[in-house]
């Protein structure tokens, strides 16, 4: 399959972030970058917010996005009706997000793990598939019925 990329995060996660980027051309992958741009302190919906348009707009196949913790991007992704993403701490995580819960976004931690860790992560999710079958079945369940809804 082929892959482009909408990256994001905050200051956390900048060093990272560049990181996975040189990683993912390196692939041969397409990235769209927005942001930070620099390691000052930022809000991370704001970039988190455009890497979700890009997915759900069909700009970008999938999102990888990166903060200290990887909770905040991953909440506010999740936000988002369409877009699943998961917090990914090793490759294993990785896989099991893409195969069973067809995850089109990654969140990673980037002051909790090692950069070739994320790399590895990267790596993971890219080269596996969603798997389908009993996952379809959980993965429609996902959305709240419209009354919940915000």
């Amino acid at each position: 399959m082929s892959h482009s990329i909408s990256i994001g995060g905050d200051h956390a996660g900048f060093e990272l972030k560049q990181e996975v980027i040189k990683h993912l051309e390196s692939r041969g992958v397409t990235v769209k970058d927005h942001g930070p741009y620099a390691n000052d302190s930022v809000d991370y919906p704001d970039f988190v917010h455009p890497v979700c348009k890009d997915i759900l707009e069909g700009v970008a196949s999938e999102g990888i996005l990166i903060c200290g913790s990887g909770n905040g991007v991953a909440i506010t992704a999740n936000k988002y009706s369409g877009i699943r993403c998961g917090l990914c701490w090793s490759p294993e995580i990785a896989i099991l997000t893409k195969q069973h819960n067809n995850a089109n976004a990654i969140a990673i931690p980037a002051r909790f793990i090692e950069n070739a860790t994320a790399l590895a992560i990267v790596d993971a999710y890219l080269d596996h598939e969603f798997e389908g079958g009993r996952h379809q079945r959980r993965v429609d369940k996902i959305t709240p019925d419209n009354s919940y809804l915000c």
